[in-house]
């Protein structure tokens, strides 16, 4: 068999690519990486991400990509493009996108409003530092019309992807009190997986876990068993 003549491997793999193709509209180079050499990974990964973001859930598709654009942004990254396109599609607006980038670029600053607490407490005891976080992020959306359950859920999947775990803390507290479904935090979270990091999402449960543990939240029953199996092993 000469180089020109093409090898079955390729001719399974050049289909492979074909059918991601026709599920998403497009390649990435890992794609093409994994159809060559490992494709019962390459069927892995794309069931895992096809169930992750490209199957209908819970969430609109309008708040499911408005909560990607933020994780997206935090994260720097550019190649999927996608998600700005499916957000657009889904009814978003540049406005809409402009709330989501000024949300992100907050969440990126956050640890500014921790700064004096964690250093200075004791030579400023009136500094609130729950307070003054909320008062600046009510100020930065108080132009706009976007429901607190998005609001909340964003900055959950925000904090997650920069391991902002007292902010994260505090919006899963707000997602309490403003009776947001815990299935609508939980996939919010999710999205933070691949692009934010699967350890930060492991972070970032066993937050939401230790909230309900401690009674900080008024869970479900269900959520309250979850929290409360044995889980020993690895910290």
């Amino acid at each position: 068999m000469n180089d020109e003549e093409p090898h079955p491997t390729q001719d399974k793999a050049m289909k492979r690519l074909q059918d991601v193709r026709k599920k998403r509209g497009y390649l990435l180079p890992h794609h093409g990486l994994l159809a060559l050499t490992d494709p019962e990974l390459l069927e892995a990964y794309d069931a895992c991400y096809t169930a992750l973001t490209l199957t209908q859930r819970l969430l609109t598709e309008r708040d499911k990509e408005f909560v990607w654009i933020g994780i997206l942004t935090i994260r720097d990254e550019f190649l999927a493009s996608q998600h700005l396109q499916k957000f657009l599609d889904a009814g978003g607006t540049e406005n809409d996108v402009h709330v989501a980038t000024r949300m992100a670029a907050f969440a990126r600053g956050a640890s500014a409003y921790l700064f004096m607490s964690d250093h200075w407490q004791q030579q400023a005891p009136w500094y609130d530092n729950k307070k003054v976080y909320f008062d600046a992020l009510n100020a930065l959306l108080s132009d706009q019309e976007i429901n607190g359950e998005l609001v909340n859920l964003a900055m959950c999947a925000n904090h997650t992807c920069r391991q902002g775990w007292t902010n994260l803390r505090w919006h899963i507290e707000k997602c309490y009190e403003l009776k947001v479904p815990e299935s609508h935090l939980a996939e919010a979270m999710s999205y933070t997986m691949f692009t934010g990091s699967i350890p930060y999402f492991i972070e970032g449960c066993g937050v939401w876990r230790d909230m309900i543990r401690e009674n900080e939240v008024d869970a479900s029953k269900t959520f309250k068993e979850w929290a409360n199996l044995d889980q020993a092993g690895p910290s």
